[in-house]
C-alpha cells in the first residue's frame, strides 16, 4: 500500500479511538503568522469568542509591505479554508499566486479564519477539549455561528459596514449555511466568491462517497453511532513528519497525500504548495462534518444534519430535516468551479445553479484538468482563479 495512504489511515484510526489524547504541539509548526512574517508582511493574530464559548483565531495581513498602503482605505474580506484545512491553505503558495497575498497586494485587509475544531481553534471556554460534547457540531455550526462571529468582530475592528468573502469547499458550504439561516447576514456581504463550491453532491466521483457513504450517510447504523461526535483525522506531529519526510523523498507520495481524497490527478499541482501544505494539513474536524456531507450524498439534498427520526422531531418538528432554503441568499455571489472536480463536479455545481435564483456568476474554469484542489495548490491558480476573483472585487470597490 502507498506509503501516504498507510500514514493517513494510521492517523484516522488514530483520531477515532484516542481523539481526547491527540497532541498538538504548535510549537513545532510554520503557524499561519509565520509564515505570513516570513514573506515580509505584516501579521496579526486575534481570537473571536463565539456565543458557544469556541474560541476562534483569526490571522490578518493588514496591509501590504509593498504598497506601504497603512494610512489607506483597505476594505476588508475573510476567506474561509475547506474541511481538514485551515488558514495555511490561502498562504501555501507563496506571495507570488496564493489568495492572500495578492489580495493584500490588490489594496485589501486581509481576514483568514479557522473553524472551530482545527489546530489553531482548539479551545472552549465553558467544555474540555477531551469532551465529546466539545465535538458536537458540524458545519451547520461553522455557518450560522462561527462565520457570523468572524465577521462581526472584522467589521467591528475595521469600522465597515460590508466585508468581501472568499472560500473554498467546506468554506463555500458555510457561506450558503450563513446566508439562507441567517438572511441578515447578506446586508454584510459586499460580495461573495465560492471556489470548488459545494451543496449537492449526488454525481460526485471521488472513491470517499462509495466507500463511506453507505456505512455513515444514514443515521441509527452502527458506524453512524461510533463515529458521531468524534475527532477526525487530527493533525498528528508524528505522522506529518512521516509524510513530510515522504514528500522530499517522492513528489508523487506527496501529491497523493491530498489526491486520494479529491481524486482527479494532480496535472496542475504544484508540489512545493503540497510540501507546505502537509505542514499543517489534516487540520482537525468533527466527524459530524463529514458523516453531514455523506448524508447529502446519500438523500441528493443540500438540508441539515438527519439525526433519525424521533430526534429529527424534537430538533426541526418533522421526521426529515429542512432543506436550506438557497432563495433567502440575495448577497452578490460568484460560483467559481471545474470540470475535473470529483467531490463538487460539474453537474452538482448545476443542480447548486437551478435553485440559487440570485446568483450572481456561474464561472467554469476553462481548463478540463482542474480539480478539486487545484484552486488552492496549482500552478496555474492566479491565472485561472485569483485574478479573477480580484477584478470582480474591484468592481465593487469602484476600481
Amino acid at each position: 500500500m502507498n506509503p501516504i495512504v498507510c500514514a493517513l489511515l494510521f492517523s484516522l484510526v488514530a483520531g477515532l479511538a484516542l481523539a481526547e489524547k491527540s497532541d498538538y504541539c504548535l510549537s513545532e509548526i510554520v503557524k499561519s503568522d509565520e509564515r505570513i512574517r516570513s514573506h515580509g508582511y505584516p501579521t496579526e493574530t486575534h481570537e473571536v469568542t463565539t456565543e458557544d464559548g469556541y474560541v476562534l483565531t483569526l490571522f490578518r495581513i493588514p496591509y501590504s509591505h509593498k504598497l506601504k498602503n497603512q494610512n489607506e482605505k483597505r476594505p476588508p474580506i475573510l476567506l474561509q479554508h475547506g474541511l481538514f484545512s485551515n488558514s495555511d491553505c490561502w498562504l501555501s503558495s507563496g506571495p507570488d499566486n496564493s489568495l492572500a497575498y495578492l489580495l493584500a497586494d490588490a489594496g485589501y485587509d486581509v481576514w483568514l479564519g479557522n473553524a472551530r475544531g482545527n489546530i489553531y481553534s482548539r479551545n472552549n471556554v465553558l467544555i474540555s477539549l477531551n469532551s465529546h460534547k466539545f465535538w458536537h457540531f458540524d458545519w451547520h455550526e461553522i455557518g450560522t455561528i462561527d462565520i457570523p462571529a468572524m465577521i462581526d468582530y472584522i467589521l467591528a475592528d475595521t469600522g465597515y459596514d460590508q466585508i468581501h468573502y472568499a472560500g473554498h469547499s467546506q468554506g463555500t458550504t458555510v457561506y450558503l449555511v450563513m446566508l439562507s439561516e441567517r438572511p441578515e447576514y447578506n446586508a454584510l456581504i459586499k460580495s461573495g466568491h465560492l471556489l470548488a463550491p459545494c451543496a449537492f453532491f449526488e454525481h460526485g466521483t471521488s472513491f470517499i462517497f462509495n466507500a463511506l457513504g453507505p456505512l455513515v450517510g444514514t443515521p441509527g447504523g452502527i458506524w453512524n453511532q461510533l463515529l458521531v461526535d468524534t475527532e477526525l483525522i487530527p493533525h498528528n506531529n508524528l505522522v506529518n513528519r512521516l509524510v513530510d519526510n515522504g514528500c522530499h523523498l517522492s513528489n508523487s507520495i506527496c501529491n497523493n497525500a491530498f489526491i486520494m481524497f479529491a481524486n482527479g490527478g494532480y496535472v496542475n499541482s504544484n508540489a512545493s504548495s503540497m510540501n507546505v501544505l502537509i505542514e499543517t494539513h489534516p487540520a482537525g474536524s468533527s466527524s459530524n462534518q463529514g458523516i453531514h456531507f455523506l448524508q447529502l450524498w446519500k438523500s441528493l439534498k443540500f438540508r441539515q444534519y438527519d439525526w433519525g427520526t424521533k430526534k429529527n422531531n424534537e430538533l426541526y418538528g418533522q421526521d426529515l430535516p429542512p432543506d436550506y432554503d438557497l432563495s433567502k441568499i440575495v448577497a452578490p455571489t460568484h460560483l467559481y468551479s471545474s470540470n475535473n472536480d470529483a467531490l463538487c463536479g460539474p453537474e452538482d455545481v448545476n443542480t447548486l445553479v437551478e435553485n440559487f435564483p440570485h446568483l450572481t456568476e456561474d464561472y467554469r474554469v476553462p481548463v478540463q484538468s482542474f480539480n478539486h484542489l487545484d484552486f488552492i495548490i496549482a500552478k496555474n491558480m492566479k491565472e485561472l482563479v485569483n485574478d479573477p476573483i480580484i477584478e470582480r472585487i474591484n468592481t465593487y470597490e469602484g476600481r
